[in-house]
């Protein structure tokens, strides 16, 4: 009979601390996924004044996506290279729930499909901010106040849960 309330209460012991190493884990999880997107932006905003140059994806010159691409590729996350190709990645989010670190997206120029894309960089009630490479002024800061932007806003991903 020792026997078995000795097994008993060593399994509930296992068992409850087993729980409460999912919810260390997940609690990681978050603490990791925040210093990944910490990164990402850090990563991003060290290329702020690099000009912009078609298919650039190096100091000599990013396009939007390729300044995206090589900010993911930095912390070992592997993105499509096209604006419209990484649309497709992640989870498609409402805007009211975007983060840092989220990737957002635009049809620019009348566009019928995404051609734009942007690394979120703060989020306030009222406007997103955003880097990406502009064809005119290349790596910058950018916010969905702007007309040009708010007018060709098209979605938000969540790549980096």
């Amino acid at each position: 009979m020792k026997k078995i309330l000795l097994f008993l209460l060593l399994t509930l012991a296992f068992t409850s601390c087993k729980s409460t190493s999912n919810a260390v884990s997940k609690k990681e999880t978050k603490r990791e996924n925040k210093y990944i997107v910490n990164h990402l932006i850090e990563n991003a905003t060290d290329n702020i004044g690099v000009k912009y140059k078609a298919g650039g994806t190096t100091k000599s010159g990013f396009d939007c996506s390729g300044l995206v691409f090589t900010s993911f590729e930095s912390e070992n996350i592997k993105l499509p290279r096209s604006s419209y190709e990484q649309s497709k990645v992640g989870k498609i989010i409402n805007i009211d729930d975007a983060q840092k670190g989220d990737l957002i997206f635009f049809k620019t120029n009348k566009s019928k499909q995404i051609n734009h894309v942007g690394l979120i960089t703060e989020v306030k009630s009222d406007e997103i901010k955003f880097i990406h490479s502009s064809t005119s002024k290349g790596v910058i800061i950018s916010s969905t106040k702007e007309p040009y932007y708010k007018n060709s806003f098209a979605q938000i991903n969540r790549v980096v849960d």
